[in-house]
């Protein structure tokens, strides 16, 4: 498995937490930055894991920024995300579950690492249900499309 991982300077810190924590379960990470807490602008970030994802580069992506909203924003503009803000491990398992979200997104400044990496797991470690669910992805893709023209 291989999981792409940016940040903004918001989740610099977390960032880094997490690709360790990742690294030593002998996952492969791709890091797209950013590589410092100088201040810098999310969506550039969110676009990065999000393009791995989408092009197989990477089977998952995390993203993080000061509330892991506005990185989830930049990369569900890229068409098949579908990136989850999460802060609890009940959600990360549901998004994956019922959802396939193939992104993670954490706040820095929301959740604190020991919980960030309890999540982490949950996520990557969750296969996505099908059944009844897949028709619910499929409108959500067909609702992007539609859109995206």
């Amino acid at each position: 498995m291989n999981i792409a991982v940016g940040s903004d300077h918001g989740g610099f810190e977390l960032k880094v937490e997490i690709v360790n924590y990742l690294k030593g379960k002998g996952v492969s990470v791709t890091d797209f930055g950013t590589h410092s807490a100088e201040s810098v602008d999310y969506p550039v970030y969110g676009e990065k894991v999000a393009e791995a994802v989408v092009s197989g580069a990477a089977d998952l992506g995390i993203v993080v920024c000061g509330t892991g909203q506005g990185i989830a924003m930049a990369a569900n503009k890229v068409k098949g995300i579908r990136a989850a803000v999460v802060a609890d491990t009940y959600s990360a398992e549901m998004t994956r579950l019922h959802n396939n979200a193939n992104i993670l997104s954490l706040g820095g400044r929301v959740v604190g690492a020991g919980l960030a990496l309890k999540i982490v797991e949950t996520f990557i470690s969750t296969p996505f249900e099908g059944g009844r669910h897949e028709r619910r992805v499929d409108l959500l893709t067909s609702i992007e499309a539609k859109y995206s023209k």
